[in-house]
């Protein structure tokens, strides 16, 4: 097992062209990389650079600040879903959020997500803009309308994913929502601390060169589970080897 397997490679720069998404495309399947992240108009291209993999293409919806009405996310997510995306990010209302009109918020993603399906549903709320209390807060909704992912930021706003944070998030929706931490996270060792700490992916931006080490994680659940798959794989071949004995 290998880091990249939680690796989600972004690429959501408004200027990005259809080489830039080629060569993201290119280097995820390189790296055996969890998904790639692309803006809406290309993710027919990446589903077309990718069909012959398992590497899952997300987008965003209401991107970058969330303030688009319900009726537009879903609008975006459809068009998304026949395009080829496997998972939608959905930013969080921040007005909604920071007027305390919870229910709003509430109704909001719950919208989305009916609208989406079984489809994945990621909601992405932007860390850097909350105090404790409201990160809680939102994370609290977010049980509530049951979404597959709590995302700690889109990318565009003052700072990205921290690892206090993730803490935070996790100690709220323990294994009822998985996390992935994204933005500012640009080498191997910190992509690890972030997964130690309760992250379940990591997104990185396009670019950034995570090298597929293979190391003796003894303290990091990335190791057990590497060494369960080790067992997992002797044990098969014991049993193998046991038949075609008996045979």
């Amino acid at each position: 097992m290998t880091i990249s397997n939680y690796i989600e490679y972004t690429l959501l720069h408004p200027s990005t062209t259809e080489r830039d998404i080629i060569e993201l495309c290119l280097a995820a399947k390189q790296n055996n990389y969890y998904a790639v992240n692309v803006n809406g108009y290309y993710v027919s291209l990446a589903k077309q650079l990718l069909s012959n993999t398992a590497i899952k293409i997300c987008t965003p919806i209401g991107f970058p600040l969330g303030a688009t009405t319900t009726a537009c996310k879903i609008y975006e997510a459809k068009q998304a879903l026949q395009n080829g995306a496997d998972e939608i990010d959905m930013v969080v209302n921040l007005g909604l959020l920071n007027s305390k009109n919870y229910i709003s918020v509430l109704k909001d993603i719950n919208d989305v997500k009916s609208a989406i399906g079984e489809t994945p549903l990621k909601v992405i709320i932007e860390i850097s803009e909350l105090n404790k209390n409201e990160v809680v807060r939102i994370c609290e909704i977010c049980l509530d309308a049951k979404v597959d992912y709590v995302k700690t930021s889109s990318g565009f706003s003052k700072n990205g994913a921290t690892l206090s944070t993730v803490k935070i998030i996790k100690k709220i929706v323990k294994n009822n929502i998985k996390i992935v931490a994204f933005d500012g996270i640009e080498d191997y060792e910190t992509s690890l601390k972030y997964l130690e700490s309760g992250a379940d992916r990591v997104g990185i931006n396009f670019g950034v060169n995570l090298v597929n080490k293979r190391r003796s994680l003894r303290s990091s659940k990335i190791f057990k589970q590497y060494i369960k798959t080790i067992e997992k794989d002797n044990v098969a071949k014991t049993n193998t080897a046991t038949q075609n004995h008996l045979n």
